[in-house]
């Protein structure tokens, strides 16, 4: 006689949690009321309602689609013609169709609100939880059109289809098109950036337009509509504009020799093209390449800082969600004392991120009205928080995984995609040490950007003691010294520490500033996350969580 194997009862799933889907993104308390504190509280309904987009289980599945199936580089067509196009898979265009129609490329620019621009970057945060990498072509898109402005008729031309909230996916002619993407060409294989290396040149022609002879290293989203690219002029390094199909109808010269393999971002194409006699036409002023082209960087910078900031608070809703819903030696985690410490303080870390990125997206809606300080301020502190914000993202990813244990290493849990796209933004528009320098020739060459740092910092003057000293050893470092260079970082981490405490003593519940002061400037903290100093008031922190 045969003994039964009840093999069925080992397939009865308890004790996991369930997936996070059929939520609303935007039901984070940290961003609404940054929302609101900032001057866009009117777009409270329309954040909630993409939100509830990007939450959704077909919103997931595209962005898990865009990233199993890549990209692909066509160069030739079945006759033999170059053509030089790259294919997405649908979920990719649905994800692109998404994001242009929430207004998060160039539309701001268009919308007179006092808000538009903190609307679009807390929008920009809620999709970047969902899927960051297509979000490449549309920060591209955001940042280019101040630095077009540069080229008054060329602005007149393209800025209201780069304005647009329709995504319009194919090369044609930009006239014939509903909206349109730009990107830009910076780097070269031989300088990175080190821009002034650039060898791509551009000889002017008699009609006024330019032809460039050369190569970029690494140019995203190559099926974008129109590019900025810096070349070597006569007069020097300057920036033209570069469309892909030119006004004729006609390919414009955009060899792209191939797609990079990159670590994460593997949704969004990167890629090496070639100029052979491509048209162009100058934006700005011939040998001021890199001031014209500033004026996108510094919008793609603050990108960078609320993509990190969206994807810290990301990987902490997945571990947050799976520690409320998963138990261990007789609690649920998310009742267990080391647990609760943990998430505390990923919490605040998240907080800190969220309201520094906020921050700085309203500085840039007022710095457009004319407010001189906030421009300055925003001069100084994007460089602070690029720097910081997405030196963070990383450590943080990697704790939020190991809240998950085994199943955060698995690809289904969505962690390891947010793990390998966690480096990015510190990469990208300037590495860690190009914008700790960045901050040492702003205190030299543009003291008025001290003088808005202090003038943030000093509204918190008082209420914290620790703060107060903090920022006191700060102003003594901030100094020029000769050795100002070797003491770029140690500078710089230390500026986004004072700045996130004296915003969050400011802006956040009191036990929040209090464990973030304890912890960060008066150094009771361990290497770790989950260090936090008994009596540090766990509850509160954790109420902040965002919500599933």
């Amino acid at each position: 006689m045969t003994a039964s194997h009840p093999t069925a009862t080992t397939h009865h799933v308890t004790n996991q949690a369930p997936p996070l889907t059929g939520h609303d993104v935007a039901a984070d308390p940290v961003l609404l009321e940054g929302l609101d504190r900032e001057g866009a509280g009117w777009h409270r309904a329309e954040l909630h309602r993409l939100g509830r987009l990007a939450g959704s289980e077909q919103a997931q599945q595209w962005a898990d689609q865009a990233n199993r199936h890549e990209p692909e580089l066509r160069t030739h067509d079945r006759y033999g013609n170059r053509v030089d196009e790259v294919e997405f898979h649908p979920a990719y265009h649905h994800l692109m169709d998404l994001s242009v129609g929430a207004g998060l490329a160039g539309a701001a620019w268009a919308d007179p609100r006092p808000g538009a621009h903190v609307a679009r970057a807390a929008g920009f945060m809620v999709a970047t939880t969902l899927e960051p990498g297509h979000l490449c072509p549309v920060s591209m898109t955001y940042a280019v059109v101040p630095a077009l402005r540069h080229a008054p008729e060329l602005a007149a031309a393209y800025e209201p289809l780069l304005t647009s909230r329709t995504y319009d996916p194919g090369l044609r002619a930009p006239a014939g098109k509903r909206g349109l993407l730009a990107g830009m060409g910076m780097t070269e294989k031989q300088g990175g950036s080190d821009v002034r290396a650039n060898t791509t040149a551009a000889v002017r022609q008699a009609d006024g337009s330019w032809r460039l002879r050369g190569h970029k290293w690494f140019t995203s989203a190559p099926m974008n509509d129109l590019f900025l690219v810096l070349a070597q002029a006569p007069g020097g390094l300057s920036c033209f504009l570069v469309p892909r199909v030119l006004p004729d109808g006609s390919r414009n010269t955009f060899r792209i020799q191939r797609l990079k393999d990159k670590l994460g971002n593997r949704s969004n194409a990167s890629s090496e093209p070639e100029f052979d006699d491509t048209a162009a036409w100058l934006v700005g002023a011939e040998g001021k390449g890199v001031r014209t082209i500033i004026e996108m960087v510094t919008m793609t910078r603050l990108d960078c800082v609320l993509g990190s900031a969206a994807g810290t608070r990301a990987a902490l809703a997945q571990a947050a969600h799976h520690a409320r819903h998963r138990a261990a030696f007789g609690a649920l985690l998310i009742d267990q004392p080391l647990m609760r410490n943990v998430l505390a303080d990923l919490a605040l870390e998240s907080e800190a991120a969220t309201t520094l990125a906020l921050r700085l997206a309203g500085a840039a809606d007022r710095a457009q009205h004319g407010d001189t300080g906030e421009k300055a301020l925003l001069r100084i502190a994007t460089a602070v928080a690029k720097y910081w914000v997405c030196k963070r993202q990383p450590a943080a990813v990697a704790e939020a995984l190991e809240c998950l244990g085994g199943n955060g290493y698995d690809e289904a849990s969505g962690l390891p995609r947010l793990y390998r796209e966690a480096p990015l933004n510190s990469i990208w528009e300037g590495s860690g040490n190009v914008t700790a320098l960045d901050l040492q020739r702003a205190l030299v060459r543009e003291p008025e950007t001290l003088d808005a740092l202090a003038a943030e910092i000093d509204l918190a003057a008082g209420a914290d003691p620790r703060l107060d000293a903090a920022w006191h050893a700060l102003r003594a470092e901030l100094r020029p010294t000769p050795d100002a260079p070797l003491r770029a970082r140690r500078v710089i981490e230390r500026t986004a520490l004072v700045l996130q405490a004296a915003l969050l003593v400011r802006h956040a519940p009191a036990p929040v500033a209090d464990a973030f002061c304890a912890s960060r400037l008066a150094g009771d903290h361990g290497l770790a996350f989950g260090t936090l100093a008994p009596g540090t008031d766990f509850t509160a922190l954790l109420d902040r969580l965002p919500q599933s």
